[in-house]
């Protein structure tokens, strides 16, 4: 390993604006329970499998259609 390294040509990481960006968010445990379960059917890791479920979402442009019980 160097001492030093020389990074005055160095270019920006071209691939910074798809990293991902840790979130707290609050889920039944029905929804984990069940990504836990589809996670150990694939061998993908669940919050993987939630964020291409999310990401899904958003290419398709899904809209929440609710109907509150009266």
């Amino acid at each position: 390993m160097r001492d030093e390294y020389d990074f005055s040509d160095s270019k920006p990481n071209p691939y910074a604006q798809q990293l991902r960006r840790p979130v707290t968010i609050r889920l039944g445990v029905d929804v984990i329970d069940y990504f836990r379960a589809q996670a150990e059917e694939t061998g993908i890791p669940y919050q993987t499998l939630i964020n291409l479920y999310l990401k899904d979402c958003v290419r398709a442009q899904r809209k929440l259609e609710m109907q509150w019980a009266a």
